[in-house]
C-alpha cells in the first residue's frame, strides 16, 4: 500500500479537529478555555511508545475502545498534579470525594472524546462505535495503550494532541492508536493517485534503519569516554511546518546544529537540556568544570560532543542509504527550543509545507541526562531516498544493512 503527502496531511488535519472539537466541549462543561496546540502522526516501534511521559510523572484519565472502518483505542490524559483543577471546575468540591473525582474525569472524557470520534466517523462516512470510558491511573508511559493489533508488528502509527490550558501551565493529551492495516488502507484509498506515494513498508523500514545513525553516534560517545552509551528511541514524525517549533515549547535546550546536504538534505540537531547539558559535559569530556552552572567550557564540551554526534549519525545514515551525505561544522545553539527551530522550519518552509521529523535518543547507565537527535529533511528528497530502498527483505529491516539495497 502507498500513502502520500496529501493522506497523511488530511488525517492529520482530522485528528486535529477532533481535538479541537474536544476542547470545546470542554470548555462548554468547565469554562476552561483551551487550545490545541500540536497534532503529529508517528510512526513509532511498539516499545518506545510514550516514552515522551518519563517514567516518573504520574497521570489520570479515560481510554476508550473504537471499532468500525477504524479500530483501536483512544485515551484522554491529564497529569494527576493538575486534573483536581478541571475536576473543580466541573464540579466545585468534587475533589473532597475520590470516587466523584474519577467520575467527572470520566465525564469530561467521554463527552469529550465522543465529538473526537464523531469527527473521524463523519469525514471517513462510516458510523465508528467507542466503548464507554475506563477511568485509569498510570505512571509515565504505561498511561498509553498497547498496540490493538494481534500479529507482532514492531511499529505502529500514533496521532497525538497537546492541548494547553490558556494562561496556566497545565496540559492534556489525546493518544489515538489505531490498528496499522485498517488505518494504512484509509490513508491508501485517500491518497491522490497524481501526487509522488510513499510505500508505507518503506517508511516503517527507514524509521527502523535511522537507529544505525542513532548507533554510531552512541559508539562515538563511547569510544571518546569510555562510558558506555546506547540509542534508545528513534521514530519518525509527520507534521505542519509551522507546527514543528511548537513541539519544543519554551524550554530551553543547549547543542548544536548542522545542515547536511547530499539526498536528503536538511538540517540536524543535538539537543540537552541545560541540566543535562551540565552532567554529560563533566561526565563525558576529560576536563574538570569550576562551576555547578553552565559556563562557556561547559558549552564548548556540548559543541565537541555535538560534533562527535553528528558525524556518527551522519556517517551511519550514509551507510545505511549508500549515499554521500556531508554537513557544515556544527554550530553552537542555546535558547527556547521554539526559537531554535523557528529560523530551521522558516528555511523549510520555502519550498515544502509539511516536514517529517526523524527523533532519536541516547542514554548511559553511568549518567543522568538525555540527549535529543532531531533531523529535518527535504521532504521531496526524503521521498526519493526512499524509492532507492529495495524491500525484497522488508521483513528483515534489523538485519544487515546490506540486504536492504
Amino acid at each position: 500500500m502507498k500513502i502520500d503527502v496529501q493522506s497523511l496531511d488530511t488525517f492529520n488535519k482530522l485528528a486535529h479537529e477532533g481535538a479541537e472539537e474536544a476542547t470545546r466541549s470542554m470548555t462548554q462543561m468547565t469554562g476552561i478555555e483551551a487550545t490545541v496546540e500540536v497534532t503529529k502522526i508517528s510512526l513509532v516501534d511498539r516499545e518506545d511508545l510514550g516514552e515522551e511521559f518519563g517514567r516518573e510523572t504520574e497521570f489520570v484519565g479515560v481510554q476508550f475502545g473504537f471499532e468500525g472502518a477504524l479500530t483501536g483505542k483512544t485515551v484522554l490524559i491529564f497529569e494527576r498534579e493538575r486534573s483536581s483543577e478541571i475536576v473543580e471546575a466541573l464540579v466545585p468540591g468534587g475533589n473532597a470525594d475520590e470516587s466523584m473525582a474519577q467520575s467527572s474525569v470520566e465525564e469530561i472524557g467521554n463527552i469529550m472524546m465522543s465529538g473526537f470520534i464523531d469527527g473521524w466517523a463523519e469525514y471517513l462516512g462510516t458510523t465508528i462505535d467507542h466503548s464507554p470510558p475506563t477511568y485509569i491511573e498510570r505512571t509515565g508511559k504505561d498511561i498509553l495503550p498497547g498496540s490493538p493489533d494481534t500479529n507482532e508488528r514492531d511499529q505502529v502509527f500514533v496521532f497525538s494532541s497537546e492541548i494547553q490550558w490558556e494562561g496556566e501551565n497545565v496540559s492534556f493529551y489525546i493518544y489515538m492508536v489505531p490498528e496499522y492495516e485498517p488505518l494504512t488502507k484509509l490513508m491508501s484509498e485517500h491518497r491522490d493517485e497524481e501526487a509522488d506515494a510513499i510505500p508505507v513498508e518503506k517508511l516503517a523500514a527507514f524509521n527502523q534503519m535511522t537507529r544505525e545513525g542513532t548507533q554510531r553516534a552512541a559508539e562515538n560517545v563511547e569510544m571518546m569516554s569510555g562510558i558506555e552509551t546506547e540509542a534508545e528511541v528513534s521514530q519518525i514524525s509527520f507534521a505542519p511546518i509551522e507546527d514543528v517549533p511548537k513541539q519544543f515549547g519554551e524550554e530551553t535546550y543547549v547543542g548544536t546544529a548542522v545542515e547536511f546536504t547530499g539526498i536528503p538534505s536538511g538540517f540536524l540537531l543535538v539537543l540537552f537540556d541545560e541540566q543535562s547539558a551540565i552532567t554529560v559535559a563533566e561526565g563525558l569530556m576529560p576536563m574538570e568544570m569550576e562551576s555547578s552552572e553552565l559556563t562557556d567550557k561547559h558549552k564548548a564540551a556540548i559543541e565537541e560532543l555535538g560534533n562527535i554526534m553528528t558525524s556518527g549519525f551522519v556517517d551511519g545514515w550514509a551507510n545505511v542509504l549508500q549515499r554521500s551525505v556531508e554537513h557544515t561544522p556544527p554550530r553552537l545553539v542555546h535558547d527556547m527550543g521554539q526559537a531554535i527551530l523557528d529560523p530551521l522550519a522558516a528555511q523549510l518552509g520555502q519550498h515544502q509545507r509539511h516536514a517529517f521529523m526523524i527523533d532519536s535518543k541516547m542514554k548511559t547507565e553511568d549518567l543522568e541526562f538525555e540527549s535529543k537527535i532531531h533531523a529535518l529533511p527535504n521532504e521531496q528528497e526524503l521521498r526519493e531516498t526512499l524509492d532507492d530502498l529495495d524491500l525484497d527483505r522488508a521483513d528483515q529491516t534489523e538485519a544487515n544493512v546490506d540486504q536492504l539495497f
